[in-house]
């Protein structure tokens, strides 16, 4: 085993090389091809339907809000969330239990709450594991 002290004094012809593009196992398809990160944003969420469906930007833009708004206002009244193909949200209740400081290790009770709990549908796993592949784009 190489120790960092090692690989910094190290040949080039030592050390690993990167991966070669052709031979790593990429996706059939790219998904997204515009985005630079590997997080999705509302605002990137609003790009897509622009470039997609053909909204203008404020259309895609009060789309991709008023979905979000309509998920927190059925998770806040405690209902289930469902799509399909998708997963599902839920509200669970977590009772109270003892905690602990883990600075001082002193007990601190953790009071009962509410959390969102979200569980991918079979077929979104499978679309993720590579095992289905993904949904025609819209056009």
């Amino acid at each position: 085993m190489m120790h960092a002290m090692d690989a910094r004094h190290a040949m080039p012809a030592d050390l690993p090389s990167d991966p070669d593009p052709q031979e790593t196992a990429p996706m059939d398809r790219v998904i997204l091809p515009s985005l630079e990160t590997p997080t999705l944003t509302k605002a990137e969420l609003a790009e897509l339907l622009f470039e997609r469906l053909g909204l203008n930007k404020r259309e895609s833009k009060d789309m991709v809000e008023a979905f979000f708004d309509i998920v927190n206002e059925a998770l806040v009244e405690g209902q289930d969330v469902k799509l399909s193909g998708f997963g599902n949200f839920a509200i669970r209740r977590k009772a109270p239990r003892p905690g602990r400081n883990p600075r001082t290790g002193e007990p601190i009770p953790i009071k009962a709450r509410n959390v969102v709990t979200f569980h991918a549908s079979h077929k979104l796993k499978a679309i993720v594991q590579g095992d289905m592949p993904p949904a025609e784009e819209f056009e």
